[in-house]
């Protein structure tokens, strides 16, 4: 595997990967915490590949801008970062990306080789990560997955905060949802996210379960939280690029004026005992960590066929960014997970 360190286009795109809010990538800011508050600069263990200890530790040493540029430039460094990150992977994978519209909702679909169609069959669902503010996933959580599993990854390109509060993301979600859903059951669809992304994958199965509708096959819940009304452990690890002490001060432009309790902005606050299976991701040095962990342990606790993966000593949602021994394995486990569920032998 080759090493996103040799790559100039890529290392200057993860490192701009510190521009995006929280749930965007990792925290590596310098100036918000002390160093004994921030686990990214603790030493790495040897437990972590040669490639990962060095990505990890550059992107941890990797200076932050003070202060941030607006966020118009910052979706433009991100976008930039989606292209040059995707360019190996569509050549590893051998997949194709077309742009397109689906119930009035901008899209991109990942076809793997030999699919030249969505038709009527499984089909994965992915809702990318960014903060609610960016796209910093739809290509980089897509491409892989679609490879691996043979099957078509719908990536939701929905609206974003602070311009679009909550619920926008979600109706947008929903629709893309729907939309699938009239040329295929239920069970054929898996839905799945990073960050963000799995914030609000969790939030689209919370609104079906209020609707009385069919669950799908799976979910991958990848690196997020299922409560913005409470802040986990982790939280308290590494330092925050947006200055705030809470993920939920961070993302306060998509929470807008929705109560934090509201049970479909945070599922844990409403009933989950019909979640469908459930693969929660996360990492050691993972600021969401406390938050994947607690969601994962309720889903137990209800009888929900839920399992929860802990990578080591690695930064948040790394497997979106880090061209990484470790990623590969992520994204397989991820992969194996969502097509057993939606497109069984």
């Amino acid at each position: 595997m080759t090493s996103i360190k040799t790559r100039t286009p890529l290392r200057a795109a993860a490192i701009g990967l510190a521009l995006a809010a929280t749930l965007a990538g990792p925290a590596i800011a310098q100036t918000v915490a002390t160093p004994q508050q921030n686990i990214l600069k603790w030493p790495l263990p040897d437990t972590l590949s040669p490639e990962g200890k060095a990505m990890a530790t550059g992107m941890a040493n990797a200076p932050t801008p003070n202060p941030m540029p607006p966020i118009a430039q910052q979706r433009q460094m991100l976008d930039a970062m989606q292209s040059a990150m995707s360019a190996p992977l569509l050549k590893r994978y051998g997949v194709r990306v077309e742009a397109a519209v689906i119930a009035g909702v901008p899209v991109r679909i990942v076809f793997p080789a030999g699919v030249t169609a969505l038709g009527k069959g499984a089909v994965l669902l992915n809702l990318h990560g960014g903060g609610f503010q960016f796209d910093a996933g739809s290509l980089t959580e897509s491409i892989p997955i679609a490879g691996l599993t043979g099957l078509p990854v719908v990536s939701v390109l929905y609206r974003l905060a602070p311009e679009h509060p909550f619920p926008a993301a979600l109706d947008d979600a929903f629709a893309v949802y729907q939309a699938l859903e009239k040329k295929r059951p239920a069970t054929k669809i898996a839905v799945y996210g990073t960050s963000a992304g799995a914030v609000l994958s969790g939030e689209l199965i919370a609104k079906l379960t209020a609707l009385h509708r069919p669950m799908p096959a799976a979910l991958g819940f990848f690196s997020g939280s299922a409560d913005i009304s409470k802040h986990g452990d982790s939280e308290s690890w590494a330092p925050l690029p947006t200055g705030d002490a809470t993920l939920a001060g961070s993302i306060s432009g998509y929470v807008g004026k929705t109560d934090p309790v509201d049970p479909i902005l945070s599922p844990l606050q409403g009933e989950i005992a019909h979640f469908p299976p459930t693969l929660l991701v996360s990492s050691s040095r993972d600021i969401l960590l406390s938050d994947t962990a607690i969601f994962g342990r309720a889903l137990l606790e209800k009888g929900v066929d839920a399992r929860l993966v802990v990578f080591d000593a690695l930064p948040h949602a790394f497997w979106t960014y880090m061209d990484i021994p470790e990623s590969t394995q992520a994204q397989t486990l991820m992969a194996d997970f969502l097509k057993k569920r939606v497109a069984p032998r």
